[in-house]
């Protein structure tokens, strides 16, 4: 079976693709601007602003003291769910909780500045600074600025980022960051140290480099996007349906289906001409229908006086005549039997918009079609008794009438034939098969249609003129129901009447 792949999934699918093309235009930016690696997060603005947290935790636990140190690192890590210590590059800790860093931490801690002279050049110390003069603060509150590194960038300024690692462990999944930031005559060992923040999680990454609020800012861009394209994709995808189901009816022969047009674009000016189209087709259609019984109802009379006079003229031939009145005789009998069933036909059709629907007795109409069409009864009956379909009468002794007349007709003299009658679901089932010789498989589709047959020629032994189905969907139809005709397995032929179960 062919899958069929809605279009609001379609352009939905697109949606979310032009999102992901961008996302990932800008990923590719920041990879190639800021370089591959966990590294890349303390280059350019993240790691300045990263920066200027520790130099804020520095300013702030200076200003108040030791005790206010341990504050600060405290009040910060609440606020990041991350936890902050301060070590000497030396190795040995200075504030925070006491906590043992893994060996890929310790080893950066090594490779950072130490202790040194005062510095021969370069910029002016802080007062009480004791190191190198690369390690000294640059601006910000007390002098601490930007990181200390062992080298220098354009202008006598230090690179970006440089000075500063990140270490991921495995066991357990933690993020460490390290931050130089010189200690000074304030504590113990003044000196070159380091900033070590520990993020267990990734939340509390992201909470220490403050783009939480950039996330959020892009799911709103993205929610909104969903709210300007979801009404609009709803829209048209509707619309489409609408025409969809309306052609599919017009297709059915329900002529008399219109679709709602009114949009103001290419859709309604679309839906407009499909009920343009259906109104003539209803117009051209019933134009036809009513011709068609009118000439069979004009015919009707004179083909009646007609037969009388044939039968009186074979009474009387002579009897080497009789014969070729008799076949005279059978010709206005096919030409009588083409215009019944044209004639009801014509009225089976202008009858599905009158159709009276009234309960009706299945097992009492069942017995009334079988006493007219199968006097020999032939077919087996296997009806359920009480059960009442909501149906037009007239138009479903004609419906299953001409069901089992095809039966008798078609199924061959030594073929079985059965009328069931069943109930499921609501519903009213008026089962009518054989086993006889069915029909081509190509021909199951265009049974039905007005006229059409299976057979290739039309003769006496076959009899009809291919309304028979067609009047039972007519019918069938204009009380609400459906018609299914499928070949049976291993041969033979089924017909089965859906109705609505009156209550």
């Amino acid at each position: 079976m062919k899958v069929i792949y809605p279009l609001s999934f379609k352009v939905s699918l697109w949606l979310l693709l032009n999102l992901l093309l961008l996302g990932a235009a800008g990923a590719t930016f920041y990879w190639t601007q800021f370089g591959r690696g966990w590294d890349s997060l303390l280059v350019g603005a993240l790691g300045e602003r990263l920066q200027a947290t520790a130099d804020g935790i520095m300013s702030e636990g200076l200003s108040s003291g030791e005790s206010g140190l341990e504050a600060a690192l405290v009040q910060r890590g609440r606020r990041t769910n991350a936890e902050f210590f301060l070590f000497h590059n030396e190795g040995h800790q200075v504030a925070g909780r006491p906590v043992k860093i893994p060996d890929a931490v310790r080893a950066e801690l090594s490779r950072g500045p130490r202790r040194g002279p005062p510095g021969e050049g370069g910029p002016p110390l802080p007062p009480g600074y004791e190191g190198r003069p690369e390690d000294a603060p640059r601006g910000g509150k007390k002098g601490f600025g930007g990181p200390p590194s062992g080298g220098r960038g354009p202008g006598g300024g230090r690179p970006p980022g440089a000075g500063r690692f990140i270490v991921r462990t495995a066991e357990p999944t933690e993020t460490w960051i390290g931050l130089r930031v010189p200690l000074l005559r304030e504590f113990a060992q003044p000196g070159p140290g380091t900033l070590i923040i520990r993020a267990p999680h990734l939340l509390a990454l992201l909470r220490l480099f403050d783009v939480l609020p950039w996330l959020g800012l892009i799911a709103g861009a993205f929610g909104l996007s969903l709210l300007l394209w979801v009404p609009l994709i709803g829209g048209i995808t509707r619309a489409l349906r609408d025409l969809n189901r309306a052609t599919e009816a017009i297709a059915e022969g329900q002529f008399d289906t219109r679709v709602p047009d009114t949009r103001r674009d290419e859709l309604g000016h679309l839906g407009q001409s499909v009920n343009r189209m259906a109104g003539r087709l209803e117009m051209f259609v019933n134009g036809q229908k009513r011709f068609l019984g009118d000439v069979a109802h004009e015919l009707g009379s004179p083909i009646g006086r007609l037969q009388v006079a044939t039968e009186i003229l074979e009474a009387r031939a002579d009897p080497a005549l009789r014969e070729h009145v008799s076949d005279v005789r059978e010709e206005v009998q096919q030409m009588a039997v083409l215009v019944n069933e044209l004639l009801a036909f014509t009225k089976a059709s202008m009858r599905t918009r009158e159709a009276h629907l009234v309960p009706v007795e299945i097992d009492t109409l069942v017995a009334e079609v079988l006493s007219r069409e199968d006097p020999r009864s032939r077919v087996n009956v296997e009806p359920v008794h009480g059960v009442r379909a909501q149906a037009d009468r007239l138009l479903l002794v004609r419906a299953l009438g001409n069901l089992v007349r095809n039966a008798l007709r078609y199924a061959g003299d030594l073929a079985v034939i059965a009328l069931r009658v069943r109930t499921e679901g609501g519903n009213v089932f008026v089962v009518v098969e054989d086993d006889g010789p069915g029909v081509p498989d190509a021909a199951l589709e265009r049974l039905g249609e007005p006229f059409f047959r299976p057979e290739t020629a039309r003769t006496r032994e076959t009899g009809g003129v291919g309304l028979g189905l067609a009047i039972v969907r007519t019918s069938v139809a204009a009380c609400g129901g459906e018609v299914q005709v499928t070949n049976r397995t291993p041969q033979g032929f089924r017909a089965e009447v859906r109705l609505a179960l009156a209550t």
